[in-house]
């Protein structure tokens, strides 16, 4: 794997961008979420890299099927559909209710309704979309930044994903949460899940996760690992590379972004992180390795 530029990001540089951009995603992923059947985990809710920006990759409405593509390139949201019908919206400084509205009113012109819940998930203080006059913000630099550091990063965990020939998820974003992720399972039902419905889904089943998370409430960009359930020792495992750490209030295990960034080898940094933290969690949980691995 060819070494790649693997861009700063500092997040008091664009916080104000990233929670707007946040709001603008989850808008698009809950049109995704209504569109699509469920498939296992919740998989089918996701965002996808591509080669402008993120996507939500085909979606059928009626005798049609269209796309919405994040391009943070040209820094345009993008609306395909399989007629050939197209329109585009300008990524520009807007609050949340406005580009919701603007982008309710390009699928209604294309001939698309949807209707989504429009309140925001997995964040403090949510504001509905059509209410929120708060976030405002685009840094078109920061967000082609972010793109970039995910292609990087889509990359290595798709290699990772490579190393595993058990159950394991497709590399995709969490619009709710706002991270990029591959999980890996070992087969074996988990527990019930107490937490909602949501969690009951996606964690049927012991896994070990890995992904990359932007940043916010002041911790900076890092990447993270974790198991759930949490076997025993999991904590106090040693991991590598050393900056490696476990945060007991998020109960994951985390290495910085910048760590990856400036080491000598960043894709090679990366994966020895997400190797180490996946034999950690898998040796402690008495995953059955040699069927799972390739």
């Amino acid at each position: 794997m060819p070494n790649r530029i693997w861009p700063e990001l500092i997040l008091e540089d664009w916080q104000d961008t990233l929670a707007t951009v946040h709001m603008w995603m989850q808008i698009v992923g809950k049109i995704r979420m209504k569109q699509t059947l469920l498939v296992n985990h919740w998989w089918n809710v996701t965002l996808y890299v591509s080669a402008r920006g993120l996507t939500t990759s085909p979606m059928p409405y009626e005798d049609r099927i269209f796309e919405i593509e994040f391009d943070f390139i040209d820094h345009k949201l993008r609306i395909d559909c399989s007629d050939g019908a197209l329109t585009t919206l300008d990524l520009r400084p807007q609050s949340v209710a406005d580009f919701y509205k603007e982008l309710m009113a390009a699928l209604r012109g294309l001939g698309i309704d949807v209707k989504i819940w429009p309140m925001p998930v997995e964040i403090p203080d949510p504001i509905r979309f059509d209410q929120d006059d708060v976030h405002k913000s685009y840094d078109a630099e920061y967000m082609n930044r972010f793109w970039r550091a995910l292609v990087n990063i889509d990359d290595v965990f798709k290699e990772f994903r490579t190393r595993f020939i058990g159950k394991v998820s497709p590399v995709h974003f969490w619009w709710g949460g706002f991270d990029h992720a591959v999980t890996r399972f070992s087969g074996r039902p988990a527990p019930p899940r107490t937490d909602g419905k949501m969690n009951q889904e996606a964690y049927s089943h012991e896994v070990i996760s890995h992904g990359f998370w932007p940043g916010g409430n002041g911790v900076q960009a890092a990447f993270y690992s974790y198991a759930a359930p949490e076997p025993p020792g999991y904590s106090e495992a040693r991991v590598t590379p050393a900056a490696a750490f476990y945060s007991p209030e998020m109960k994951l295990i985390l290495l910085p972004y910048d760590v990856v960034r400036q080491s000598p080898s960043p894709e090679d940094t990366l994966l020895e992180f997400m190797q180490s933290t996946y034999e950690v969690g898998a040796n402690l949980a008495k995953w059955d390795r040699k069927a799972l691995e390739r």
